[in-house]
């Protein structure tokens, strides 16, 4: 605003005429064009009086006694231009700068108070249709801050939502398919942002706010319950699983030292077994219990695999001895002559069981290769007990009589059909006696088997 004219002298009480004001230059807010045509608003009479016109009538604004109008005009004019001023000014800023609702509110009712019956000479009644017509501007400013509040506060409300129900999903998460650390990383991470949104996010209503922080503090209430009761259990089970590890391992140290190789195989395959059911205690005492566990075994086996080796040592010469008897045995196959055979292969037994034991990793394959030697001369056995069985011997022999008895009655049959010349039936006797004398062939040849 322009700084405010100098107020001429009034007169003074004893009606001596006041000094003459002085002469002040057009405000700058006003061209002399525009300071000539405010001056036209206004009108001074005989006695000093100043008058402004307005829409709704004539108002006195003042006296200017002791001076010419057009100076009486223009200081009132001037008093026109500081208002002019300051209505162009927030135009301007409303205009060129992103003023606040409220700041531009403050100053249109300050204005508005100002130009209500001010001591000025102008066009006023201008002057307040532009300062209304600005509150237009601030109104629309002041809705389009509202939606903005609006959306802010439903994009705000919405995010606390998403943070809510982000805990709320942590929370009701399986215990026993939860990974408790990271989870309570995420419950921290998703507080702070609730901090964050209420010290700088936009502020939602009380009541909306209380409801959704109840529902968050109740998910993190819920998670914590459920980790501790979560880890007190896992406590009770690590306990109970560290005394049966330790049992179990107390069990492995005393086999450490037998010499009973199978049975205490057999009894650290069971302790495995039972060690994997056992469960898991902490990770410390697990692993420490495990280093014990797993000592025992290895010096068990460790000495086990020693002796075997001293007694495969040993055996390496029986090995020798019997892989000499194989490829002595494996010459009767295939078997030519049964009797031999049998008498040979029983030669070749005996001498095996007192070769002795052989390394553990040939038994296997040694003992196979006999075993092999040993069916075939069963099944040479086999096939000739199936030849010199009575029973076969006798079916065969009742065949061959049978056979015989038919031959001759066709060849009885075939000598009348050639004697009455009949050479249909001739040709079925022959047919049929082709067929017997060929079948009798067959039994003849089997019945010399069986004998």
């Amino acid at each position: 605003p322009l700084p405010r004219p100098p107020v001429a002298a009034r007169p003074t009480p004893s009606g001596d005429a006041a000094p003459q004001a002085p002469v002040v230059p057009v405000p700058a807010a006003l061209s002399a064009a525009e300071a000539q045509e405010a001056a036209r608003w206004g009108r001074v009479d005989e006695d000093g009086t100043v008058y402004v016109r307005e829409e709704s009538g004539e108002r006195v604004v003042g006296q200017y006694p002791g001076a010419d109008q057009a100076d009486a005009l223009a200081f009132y004019v001037r008093r026109f231009a500081d208002l002019h001023a300051k209505v162009l000014l927030l135009e301007t800023r409303m205009a060129t700068a992103d003023l606040a609702v409220k700041e531009i509110e403050s100053t249109l009712d300050h204005l508005t108070a100002e130009l209500a019956e001010p001591a000025a000479v102008g066009d006023l009644d201008g002057l307040r249709r532009r300062l209304e017509a600005l509150r237009g501007v601030a109104a629309e400013r002041r809705a389009e801050a509202d939606a903005q509040r609006a959306a802010a506060k439903q994009a705000a409300i919405e995010s606390r939502t998403a943070l809510v129900e982000a805990a709320e999903k942590i929370a009701g998460t399986d215990p026993e398919r939860i990974q408790w650390r990271p989870a309570g990383e995420q419950l921290r991470a998703l507080l702070d942002e609730w901090k964050d949104a209420q010290r700088h996010g936009p502020r939602i209503d009380r009541a909306t706010e209380d409801a959704l922080w109840k529902r968050f503090s109740h998910a993190r209430s819920t998670f914590d319950r459920e980790r501790r009761r979560f880890f007190a259990e896992l406590e009770k089970h690590n306990s109970a699983a560290k005394s049966e590890k330790a049992a179990l391992v107390a069990e492995a140290e005393a086999l450490a030292t037998s010499t009973d190789w199978g049975a205490t195989s057999a009894a650290y395959r069971d302790l495995m077994a039972r060690w994997k059911a056992a469960g898991r205690a902490n990770r410390k005492d697990d692993d420490a219990l495990w280093a014990r566990f797993r000592a025992a075994q290895d010096q068990f086996f460790a000495a086990r695999d020693a002796s075997q080796k001293e007694i495969d040592a040993e055996f390496g010469a029986n090995l020798q001895v019997k892989l000499a008897l194989l490829e002595e045995a494996e010459r009767l196959v295939p078997v030519r002559d049964l009797p031999a055979a049998r008498a040979a292969l029983r030669d070749i037994q005996e001498r095996w069981e007192q070769a002795g034991k052989v390394p553990r990793n040939d038994v296997q394959r040694v003992e196979g290769r006999l075993r092999a030697v040993e069916q075939a001369v069963r099944e040479a056995e086999n096939a000739q007990w199936q030849r010199s069985n009575p029973e076969t011997r006798a079916r065969a022999e009742g065949a061959l009589a049978q056979l015989q008895a038919a031959i001759a009655g066709l060849e009885a049959d075939l000598a009348k059909a050639e004697a009455a010349g009949d050479t249909r039936k001739v040709a079925d006797a022959r047919a049929a006696l082709d067929a017997r004398r060929a079948w009798l062939e067959q039994v003849e040849r089997a019945a010399a088997d069986s004998r």
